[in-house]
């Protein structure tokens, strides 16, 4: 023990941070789950969970969800997770014995596994697996009072290993412009929510660019195998991949995956590397017991065994993205950003109160909280908040196929018509969801759907009118449709 504390360093302040900050974006989930579960999955929602669990088993999707679902049961999920994560961030379950504080953390993973696994198309993101992860594990850590145990935080180190290396490798397997670094010209144009710093970065010098695309490399490719050498190493390493995250959340909006991904960095720091900034003492700490150390061990061993697909993952030629090898989501395949778009898309829903178009009909534009719309606007910082509805609404432009003769959709989600048969009958749940909404008095008669190309303004242009984007009407995704023509469908 003494060697491993001289190599590895004392873990105590490590852990207080690793349990904090694990605590704050569980309750920024939760918080997510409460107001946009509902509209989205619920019992009138757009893919209605008792509907999917007509064809599902407990089996594969475990979930309480499984044996009954209901609106009042999902608020009673949502918010009890709330009311625990914000007990965790306070320091309140830690304040127990050590069987409090591992079966708190483990109610969360089991309400938020419970949401993930009936989620379908609003919960497939890969920080969602990771958020299962990572909170799995944290379980483990133990409170404030007892010896903190290396296994747990050497887990989470492994799990950012794997996150990082992942996202290297997929990188320059995938794309092009990774190995040419000339992927940075285009990502922060097209990235999915873009926030209001990503015009300065996108028109930053092509030299900065390319900088970027190197930095990148040396922190997935290079540093990750320093996370395991002995300390200040392992610290300067996590220390390199934090910063690489808070550059990401700077620049865009990614949910909670790169502010989960900075937390695990903590994992990699010693408490003398923290104390620094940190100068706080540990309290008297009681030994762990010895049915616990047991079980530490045995969750060690079960994560090696665990690991053996995602490892082979990482060398395959035909590495896997974002993949759940079980059920539970537990030591997951990861990676972002394995290509990167060259153009930005994007789907306009417009509405009008015209029973019958013709050419004088005037066609109004909905709005959406984060994703880009009127040219004028100002994006939006919105993370580590997750804006599920715009973030698949951002995913439809790549099932249409662009060309010099047009754009021809490939078909329609059914969540996307049913999303239209709402904004027909204004339904005030799926009005909340979004940002601007131009029938405040009447409802719309019919919808329609444009397919634009958006870009940044110029410096110039930029000035001159205020505007962030300029944008290009490329063809028509969705024809004018009416609530009779939606219940047709």
């Amino acid at each position: 023990m003494t060697f491993l504390n001289a190599y590895f360093g004392h873990v105590w302040i490590t852990r207080l941070l690793l349990q904090r900050g694990m605590a704050a974006i569980y309750l920024v989930a939760f918080l997510s789950v409460a107001r946009q579960f509902k509209p989205l999955l619920g019992e009138h929602g757009l893919l209605p969970v008792p509907k999917f669990l007509q064809h599902t088993t407990f089996r594969d999707a475990p979930s309480l969800f499984y044996w009954r679902y209901s609106d009042r049961l999902l608020d009673i999920v949502a918010w009890s997770g709330i009311g625990i994560s914000a007990c965790a961030l306070c320091g309140l379950t830690e304040a127990g014995p050590i069987w409090l504080s591992i079966s708190a953390w483990l109610v969360l993973y089991g309400l938020y596994l419970s949401i993930m696994n009936v989620g379908q198309t609003f919960f497939s993101f890969g920080w969602e697996s990771m958020l299962l992860e990572a909170g799995f594990f944290t379980a483990f850590l133990g409170p404030s009072h007892t010896q903190p145990s290396l296994i747990p935080v050497l887990i989470l180190r492994w799990m950012l290993f794997r996150t990082e290396l992942g996202a290297g490798l997929i990188k320059l397997r995938h794309d092009s412009c990774w190995r040419d670094l000339t992927c940075l010209t285009f990502h922060y144009e097209t990235q999915p929510l873009p926030n209001p710093l990503s015009w300065y970065f996108h028109r930053l010098p092509e030299a900065s660019h390319r900088f970027g695309v190197l930095f990148s490399h040396f922190v997935q490719l290079v540093v990750p195998f320093a996370l395991f050498a002995p300390q200040p190493i392992a610290s300067v390493a996590a220390a390199l991949c934090i910063a690489q995250q808070l550059w990401l959340i700077v620049s865009g909006n990614y949910s909670w995956l790169n502010w989960l991904t900075a937390v695990l960095g903590i994992a990699g720091f010693s408490d003398r590397i923290l104390s620094v900034a940190l100068p706080l003492n540990a309290p008297p700490l009681r030994p762990i017991p010895l049915a616990f150390n047991v079980l530490f061990y045995a969750l060690g061993a079960a994560t090696v065994w665990l690991s053996i697909e995602p490892v082979r993952n990482l060398f395959s030629r035909h590495q896997l993205m974002n993949f759940s090898y079980n059920r539970f989501h537990l030591v997951n395949t990861y990676g972002a950003f394995g290509s990167v778009s060259r153009h930005r898309y994007e789907v306009v829903i417009e509405g009008t109160a015209d029973r019958i178009p013709t050419p004088a009909t005037q066609w109004l534009e909905y709005g959406f909280k984060g994703k880009p719309g009127d040219p004028m606007r100002m994006p939006p910082q919105v993370a580590p908040y997750h804006l599920r509805l715009d973030w698949s609404i951002w995913f439809l432009p790549f099932s249409v196929d662009v060309g010099p003769n047009g754009i021809r959709p490939r078909g329609y989600d059914r969540w996307f018509l049913t999303f239209v048969g709402k904004l027909l009958s204004s339904d005030a749940a799926i009005l909340r969801l979004m940002g601007h909404n131009p029938f405040q008095q009447q409802q719309p008669v019919l919808i329609r759907a444009l397919f634009y190309r958006y870009r940044y303004t110029d410096r110039k242009t930029k000035a001159a009118t205020g505007a962030w984007w300029t944008r290009e009407l490329l063809g028509v995704y969705m024809q004018p449709m009416s609530l009779e023509d939606i219940r047709r469908i």
